[in-house]
């Protein structure tokens, strides 16, 4: 199988790093843009970018993927280079970019979504902060199929996290990355 991955922080890296672990074939990885970053604000690679150079696999790193949109010559170039992979299917786990249908269309099977939360709660970015704010005392992991909403796509697996009393924003991230 011929996989693709998006995604940019630590929390995908650690998803993309327990991919390759798995044996499977990652042939492309996309993450956002290098962005400065530290007190010299010092051009940056992304976790997941730093993860894919670190197994030899190309990276591709479009500012935009609306093919009519402010960056559409990249995200033609991105659509054309990811049509010649003929992949299998495209994991995202926190890109950062909403995928548009081109892309939710191009892999045999689709797009597969790790989100932070126990969808339908916290659909979105900051699900881990939400669930600490709101007092939950349960959150997890969801594995569902991209459609062209907002983690509105069909649920297939969920696991499970309890969420101590002393977990803060750091604690419950490592302990879904590793879910």
């Amino acid at each position: 199988m011929k996989v693709g991955f998006a995604g940019t922080p630590e929390f995908a890296s650690t998803a993309l790093e327990s991919l390759i672990e798995a044996g499977h074939s990652v042939v492309v990885v996309l993450s956002q843009p290098d962005r400065p970053s530290g007190r010299g604000m010092k051009l940056t690679q992304s976790p997941v970018k730093q993860a894919a150079v670190a197994h030899n696999i190309p990276v591709l790193q479009p500012a935009g993927l609306k093919l009519d949109g402010r960056y559409a010559e990249q995200a033609l170039q991105v659509r054309h280079q990811l049509e010649k992979l003929d992949l299998d299917v495209l994991i995202v786990a926190a890109y950062g970019l909403i995928l548009p249908a081109w892309l939710l269309d191009l892999p045999k099977s689709g797009c597969l979504n790790i989100h932070a939360s126990l969808l339908p709660r916290w659909r979105g970015a900051a699900p881990i902060q939400r669930a600490i704010e709101a007092g939950d005392d349960l959150t997890g992991v969801t594995i569902m199929q991209m459609d062209e909403g907002l983690d509105t796509g069909d649920m297939l697996i969920k696991a499970e996290v309890a969420i101590d009393p002393g977990d803060n924003g750091q604690t419950l991230h490592d302990k879904l990355a590793a879910c």
